[in-house]
């Protein structure tokens, strides 16, 4: 997204972290009106996503106890709404990096954590606006999952979990870049992360040795995991990942976030180094 000018005086108690954050945050999110058009494609590109899988799928695959693909596919669907998008941020956290904000943020005298933060926050409103929107679709084509206040709690905040997790990733690929279109080929890579999971069908149709691998993938865990929270159809695991979903749903996050989170603020103090 395109980047606007941060403007702090130096002669003013430096804010506090959450204080900055807010800032930083507000900094992005201020730019979306100005594109509203690619903002609103990108909230509601997981509806397109979900109506062509919808179409494609609905009427061909067979799911069991008497349920709907709907019922299998929505709960997924949330699922890979927290990894699509992640192009956009990654390419906003590029467009920063090679075009010198990145060094004016640097010169002003607040936390480097709160601006790496702040990108978060933002990045996070985003996702709940595309979730939302998701779930108004799917409540619009059928879609009663089991709506008991924790279970909802519980899946919305292993949702938001995972895109924390994944956003890391994307900035850190995007303060690394030399230039913005360099990091194209991340709007590439998220589609084999979702085609190899279990948000689409499920793994025991596809070879043994590939369906236990799509288990791991992080984005299954928690599609998994969402299932069991709403009541979502359900098959038979083929691995230990596929048994503990809930575990690895919150598992690969964290293990993720402890990765990527102290790389990406330090290659924000470094420059991109």
């Amino acid at each position: 997204m395109t980047t606007s000018s941060v403007t702090m005086h130096t002669d003013v108690p430096a804010p506090n972290l959450l204080s900055a954050s807010w800032i930083i945050a507000g900094r992005t999110v201020g730019s979306w009106p100005r594109q509203i058009g690619a903002t609103a494609t990108v909230w509601l590109f997981p509806v397109f996503t979900a109506l062509l899988f919808l179409g494609l799928f609905g009427g061909a695959i067979d799911v069991p106890d008497g349920s709907t693909y709907v019922d299998f596919l929505i709960p997924g669907m949330l699922a890979v709404t927290m990894l699509f998008g992640l192009e956009t941020t990654t390419l906003s956290a590029a467009a920063d990096a090679t075009r010198g904000i990145n060094d004016r943020l640097r010169s002003y005298p607040i936390s480097g954590v709160a601006i790496v933060f702040g990108r978060a926050l933002a990045d996070l409103l985003s996702s709940l606006i595309s979730l939302t929107l998701m779930v108004a679709f799917a409540f619009a084509i059928g879609w009663r999952p089991d709506l008991g206040v924790d279970r909802v709690l519980l899946a919305l905040a292993l949702l938001l979990l995972l895109r924390f997790a994944l956003l890391w990733f994307g900035i850190f690929i995007g303060y690394g870049a030399r230039s913005v279109e360099s990091v194209a080929y991340i709007q590439i890579l998220t589609w084999p992360v979702a085609f190899l999971s279990s948000v689409f069908v499920n793994p025991a149709t596809m070879p043994s040795w590939l369906g236990a691998v799509v288990e791991f993938n992080p984005v299954s865990a928690t599609a998994t995991a969402v299932r069991q929270l709403l009541g979502g159809t359900q098959w038979r695991a083929l691995s230990f990942a596929g048994e503990h979903a809930l575990a690895f749903a919150i598992g690969w996050p964290v293990l993720l976030s402890l990765v990527y989170l102290p790389l990406t603020a330090r290659r924000f103090r470094r420059g991109g180094r």
